[in-house]
């Protein structure tokens, strides 16, 4: 493309400026010859009115005009001839005096004009070529014509030389503006060649390749708009690439989730089959594929909760806060009692639009995964306030706690913080990813706090309501 360019804007120019210096030219000629004619009219007449009034003179003295006609003549010639001038006087269609170099065979001489008439004409030689002018000299001389010849070879030579010059300045000027134009075109295509480089390196995975961005003109607002398209292609991919890495663990836990009740399944129904039991260990048998068949179906049915959560509408209508919070202790009040845990709550504000049901679900989610958080003796904290004109639910306890590491997977379905006291208490590993389910089609974002030791704070964030 710069090449192109190059070319294209270089054979323009010099179509354009070496045209322009030979019209120059060519007018420049034209203009001299045409001053040149209107001198050489000039000087004929001149010629002719001051060599008949020497004629007439001589004439009034007595002195015949043919003896003082050759002095006459050769004292004009003598004056003209240093300005490339030749005469010559014809007298009855015979040559008087001529003044034209020998071997000079002017072709196209005009035919003799008539009385007070001149005739201006270019006359070409062997190697030259003269403005000739013919004109009949006044009575009562009108037999006697005067031919003014100007040698064109001096104007000719002047105008080659300057033509000459001319082209020769063009050729500088042509080889200094394609030295220019090949450096700015270097400078302006810059920004594209790394916007090139830039599109072929993102080609090959390199996300993070951005353009230096150097002024304020097009060309820079284009490398700030690709820079801006390539940081929302790096985002777009890194969320993809999060996105299937997400996949991917849910269908490794998913997996493995699967895997154990499975196998606890078949191990006991092949026990049946093959093994003489007793009627005792036939119904142990029974019950433990009883117990993982059960397991199995509560991951089914959160899961069609998840799915459900994704597709169907929610209807959103006033939720009165003291209300919803006195359901959640009520739903919970045994379980938090067998493990001598305390519920309290605090209202900041009376309502909240949303889903009932699904409001209550989320409550009761992370009121449950609290409780089981707390050693003997806990106590759990549920507010509602605003802050910063958004409502916020938090839910805090004095727990085990978490990592950093543990905060970043706890949301992904299957992962559990302790998988042995999870599974023991009858958890899929499913209840957040319902959670944030729920809080996202309420428009809210789930945030966790927490420290080991030290408890963990859930906030459910309404931003839009």
């Amino acid at each position: 493309m710069k090449n192109k360019t190059y070319l294209l804007t270089l054979i323009l120019f010099l179509l354009f400026f070496n045209g322009s210096i030979l019209l120059i030219s060519i007018v420049n000629l034209k203009t001299n010859l045409d001053s040149t004619q209107e001198n050489c009219l000039r000087e004929h007449s001149f010629i002719t009115i001051a060599l008949t009034k020497d004629l007439t003179a001589l004439e009034s003295r007595g002195i015949e005009a043919g003896s003082a006609l050759q002095v006459l003549f050769d004292s004009y010639v003598h004056y003209y001839g240093k300005q490339n001038v030749y005469m010559e006087l014809v007298q009855n269609g015979q040559t008087l005096y001529s003044s034209l170099p020998e071997g000079q065979e002017l072709k196209g001489k005009p035919e003799l004009p008539a009385a007070g008439k001149r005739i201006i004409s270019t006359l070409p030689s062997q190697d030259r070529k003269y403005i000739g002018v013919v004109g009949v000299l006044p009575a009562p001389h009108d037999s006697i014509v005067l031919s003014y010849y100007y040698d064109l070879s001096a104007l000719t030579a002047a105008w080659k030389r300057m033509t000459s010059l001319l082209f020769l300045a063009g050729l500088v000027i042509s080889s200094l503006l394609a030295v220019c134009l090949i450096l700015l075109l270097n400078r302006l295509f810059k920004p594209l060649q790394h916007i090139s480089e830039a599109s072929k390196s993102i080609a090959q995975g390199n996300y993070a390749n951005r353009i230096p961005v150097r002024g304020n003109d097009e060309l820079s607002e284009m490398a700030t708009s690709f820079n801006n398209m390539a940081e929302a292609i790096e985002n777009h991919i890194a969320r993809l690439a999060d996105a299937a890495e997400q996949k991917q663990r849910f269908i490794d836990n998913f997996a493995h989730e699967l895997r154990t009740p499975l196998t606890s399944i078949y191990g006991y129904a092949e026990y049946l089959q093959k093994a003489s039991i007793s009627e005792e260990d036939k119904l142990e048998a029974t019950g433990f594929i009883m117990s993982e068949s059960r397991r199995l179906q509560n991951i089914a049915y959160v899961l069609l909760d998840l799915a459900s959560l994704r597709s169907s509408e929610i209807v959103f209508a006033p939720v009165d806060i003291a209300e919803l919070f006195q359901n959640i202790i009520d739903t919970l009040i045994r379980k938090a009692e067998e493990k001598q845990v305390t519920i309290s709550f605090a209202c900041g504000f009376d309502v909240l639009n949303g889903d009932r049901d699904l409001l209550q679900s989320l409550m009761v989610n992370l009121t449950d995964n609290a409780i089981k958080a707390c050693e003997p003796g806990g106590s759990i904290n549920i507010t509602a306030y605003a802050e910063n004109g958004r409502k916020i639910i938090e839910v805090r306890d004095n727990g085990r706690g978490m990592t950093r590491e543990q905060l970043a997977h706890i949301k992904e379905p299957f992962y559990r913080v302790d998988k042995a006291r999870s599974r023991a208490e009858g958890g899929v590993g499913l209840g957040l990813s319902i959670c944030e389910q729920i809080a996202a089609r309420h428009g809210a974002e789930l945030k966790f706090d927490s420290q080991p030791g030290l408890g963990t704070i859930t906030k459910v964030i309404f931003t839009s309501l």
